[in-house]
């Protein structure tokens, strides 16, 4: 398998946050397409296991905020899901349909959105699909929960790397408990001490969620590896 973008790339990737989250719908296949239009390298997005065990693309636990209805993802079938729209026009999609659509044309940072010590199959599920498609130098796994990179870690191939996405300093100590390739903080977190402990650690540092321009530059004077931004065309943009 190819090297990794996510553990090669010279120069700062741009990452479309749940795809062109603020000019598309998020988490849906018009918001990725359009991510890539902007000339973002990739896509961020969420999964998690619907009724029948099927990865699905949902941020919340529940469609209630995005969709016309209610109800927790884990509690609805596919077929449910499929009833409901996003917007009135989109609908929610698979894991499976975001690889199929975008291919190799994109790089992904699946989020794995399970948070117990358990993660109830998702990642063993998601492993599956990504080398169903072939797609294993394309992707990086990340989760909030260290029991959950941990999953990943232990079903994924080696050459896939796994993240620790972080809002608070204190979980710095998730990487002791699972080694993981890169660390994905909120940008607050990040400053030049961060990047020495993380480059000690020979970690990638992906940083989560930046739409200001001048505070995309001040990351990138640090040496950040990836920005994650709603607004991939603006940020483009302004960093040229």
């Amino acid at each position: 398998m190819p090297d990794s973008p996510w553990l090669t790339a010279t120069r700062p990737l741009i990452i479309g946050h749940r795809g062109a989250s603020a000019d598309a719908p998020e988490n849906t296949l018009a918001a990725f397409a359009l991510a890539l239009e902007q000339n973002a390298d990739g896509i961020e997005f969420d999964v998690q296991l619907c009724a029948d065990g099927v990865p699905v693309i949902m941020h919340d636990d529940t469609v209630d905020r995005t969709c016309n209805g209610t109800g927790r993802v884990a509690d609805l079938t596919l077929a449910e899901l499929r009833m409901l729209t996003i917007e009135n026009e989109h609908v929610v999609p698979t894991l499976d349909e975001a690889f199929e659509m975008l291919g190799r044309r994109a790089l992904y940072n699946v989020e794995l959105k399970a948070l117990g010590v358990s993660d109830g199959g998702l990642a063993a599920a998601v492993a599956n699909c990504i080398e169903g498609h072939g797609l294993g130098d394309r992707v990086i796994v990340s989760s909030f929960s260290p029991f959950v990179v941990r999953e990943a870690r232990r079903n994924l191939t080696r050459s896939i790397p796994v993240a620790h996405l972080r809002e608070h300093r204190l979980m710095r100590l998730a990487h002791k408990v699972v080694r993981a390739e890169a660390d994905h903080p909120s940008h607050q977190l990040v400053d030049e001490s961060l990047m020495v402990w993380a480059r000690r650690r020979g970690l990638r540092v992906n940083v989560w969620t930046v739409d200001d321009p001048a505070e995309a530059r001040r990351l990138i004077s640090l040496g950040v590896n990836g920005i994650i931004t709603n607004r991939p065309g603006a940020l483009r943009a302004a960093m040229a």
